[in-house]
């Protein structure tokens, strides 16, 4: 057998080739699964910040893509203008805000950042009253206000909660002789400046003198749309920063007779009720899903695709609209896009950031309601892919609408949150009574029409003490996406609650570099052996030959 094996040293060598091979392979291989930093090379990770109107659904998502994905995805609730900022200054992989750069008519300088850039809606939604109210012991979950009243309100105008003008929208309520505290953003917003555009375009004497207490100069003759809501000294205004700020404060059990403006998906998460709104149609409607999505077929959208600000929103036919359902503050945020790779954008953060915005325009839409949003209606979602494509590096999987799904969608192509929401009730309408269900976060919770307590102060008591302090303890989430390992995250319900952490580059353990060492001198043994022996077999036969 020694001296077949001799007479055939190729078969050797295909024993070495092969075997050196095998390992070699599985070496790969095994570092290969040990290596999950690789993936890097193809979604790297980004950075974003902006509004926190839109913020309980970006946050969602990204902890979704996470999960799922492993695409890293940090974001800041820093506010709209700061997001712009961030953006402009190249320190942001991308914005998100509720109003587009230069908007006309300000109060303030905001120019266009050098950057090429596009903007593209994430979703709609609408801008909510949560109040704090007690009657009685008792917490108030059914309040009215109209616009006029709201007008009054945060410019200083009524002050108390026995108004005759809130008595009037809230004909069976026994309301509290006590201060109205008005608590703003003290921090740059998209949802100031969709108050001051709305009180602007709506209720112009009230904004008017307004800027008068406050000093504001006026701008095309009348009060300027304002990110940073102005507050006059001694006005019993409260300022606090970003949206779980002005929501935090109202939940407090002191915090009685506060009202703030919010988007309805801090409400939702504090469980505080938000007061219903009067719309063109004489009915009193909340920010619900299908409310929002009814208001938003009357926006005018820029739909210009030459022009910078392709997309965004005009609102004036929302605030007018004479539809029921309509709820007259709705409207969308925007993600503000890199179209080149300036300001260190690569390629491989454009695959990242193109296919988080087609999963948001699809799948993501899908969670909207349930956060307290309205999914964006499919005109914007065409749109949106459009945009997609603008993005540097960007190929996203989702490409078309027979992709996409997005709830919102029917077979037409039609709207079907919007055709299918329900009209109000009859006691919703401006009259003598007023329903008695509650809303917001406080929907399970009604309010007894009268009470024999007025000019009670009230305090927190019961579910709205507790409700209170979910809220503070909502409050200390979420500042951006990136959570240490471990800790515990609340999440609204149907929300994929995955926590998104650093991974490090695996390194091999003791054991691994061992086995690659072996691997390594195994390889040696196959490859040089067998020749060797070969070799010194030839040698021996030469020598018995010559012998």
């Amino acid at each position: 057998m020694s001296t077949r094996m001799g007479s055939h040293p190729q078969w050797w060598r295909m024993v070495a080739v092969v075997t050196g091979l095998t390992l070699i392979s599985f070496g790969f291989t095994g570092l290969t699964a040990v290596t999950p930093a690789q993936a890097s090379g193809i979604h790297a990770p980004i950075v974003g910040s902006g509004s926190t109107w839109s913020a309980n659904a970006l946050q969602a998502w990204i902890r979704n893509v996470w999960a799922n994905y492993q695409w890293k995805i940090t974001y800041s609730e820093s506010g709209s203008t700061i997001g712009r900022t961030d953006f402009a200054n190249g320190t942001a992989d991308f914005g998100v805000s509720e109003i587009p750069y230069a908007i006309s008519n300000s109060n303030e300088k905001d120019t266009r950042p050098l950057r090429p850039y596009a903007y593209m809606p994430i979703v709609a939604g609408g801008t909510a009253f949560m109040y704090n109210l007690v009657i009685g012991g008792k917490r108030v979950t059914n309040l009215r206000l109209s616009g006029t009243t709201i007008a009054q309100i945060f410019t200083g105008s009524i002050t108390r909660w026995n108004d005759p003008a809130i008595k009037a929208d809230n004909p069976l309520l026994d309301l509290p002789a006590i201060p109205i505290v008005p608590v703003v953003r003290s921090d740059g917003s998209g949802a100031t400046a969709q108050v001051s555009i709305w009180l602007r375009q709506m209720y112009p004497k009230y904004w008017d003198a307004y800027c008068g207490k406050v000093g504001r100069p006026l701008v095309s003759g009348h009060c300027g749309v304002t990110s940073n809501y102005p507050v006059a000294p001694g006005s019993g205004f409260v300022s606090r920063s970003g949206s779980n700020g002005v929501a935090g404060y109202v939940a407090q059990p002191h915090a009685v007779g506060a009202i703030t403006f919010v988007e309805y998906s801090y409400a939702l998460n504090s469980g505080f009720p938000v007061a219903k709104v009067l719309n063109a149609a004489g009915y009193y409607t909340e920010p619900t899903a299908q409310n929002v999505a009814v208001a938003l077929l009357k926006a005018r959208i820029n739909t210009d695709k030459n022009s910078v600000d392709y997309l965004t929103q005009n609102l004036n036919g929302v605030y007018t609209d004479k539809d029921k359902r309509t709820y007259p503050l709705s409207s969308y945020s925007y993600i503000i896009l890199p179209t080149s790779t300036q300001n260190g954008f690569t390629l491989d953060k454009g695959r990242t950031l193109a296919d988080f915005g087609a999963y948001f325009l699809c799948e993501g839409q899908q969670s909207a309601e349930v956060l307290g949003y309205s999914p964006l209606p499919i005109n914007l979602v065409k749109a949106g892919q459009s945009q997609i494509q603008k993005i540097p590096g960007g190929d996203p999987v989702i490409k078309g609408i027979s992709d996409c799904h997005n709830p919102t969608f029917s077979a037409s192509g039609a709207n079907k949150l919007a055709q299918t929401a329900p009209y109000p009730a009859a006691c919703d309408k401006k009259g003598p009574t007023q329903c008695t269900s509650g809303t917001g976060g406080a929907k399970q919770t009604s309010t007894t029409p009268g009470s024999s307590a007025s000019g009670s102060s009230g305090t927190g008591t019961g579910s709205g003490a507790a409700a209170s302090s979910a809220a503070q303890a909502g409050a200390a989430q979420g500042t951006g996406s990136e959570i240490a390992a471990g800790s515990e995250l609340s999440a609204p319900q149907g929300q994929v609650a995955g926590v998104p952490v650093s991974i490090p580059l695996a390194r091999p353990t003791p054991a691994a570099y061992a086995s690659m060492v072996s691997a390594g001198l195994l390889v040696a043994v196959a490859v040089l052996l067998p020749p060797m022996l070969v070799r010194r077999r030839s040698r021996r036969s030469r020598g018995r030959t010559t012998l």
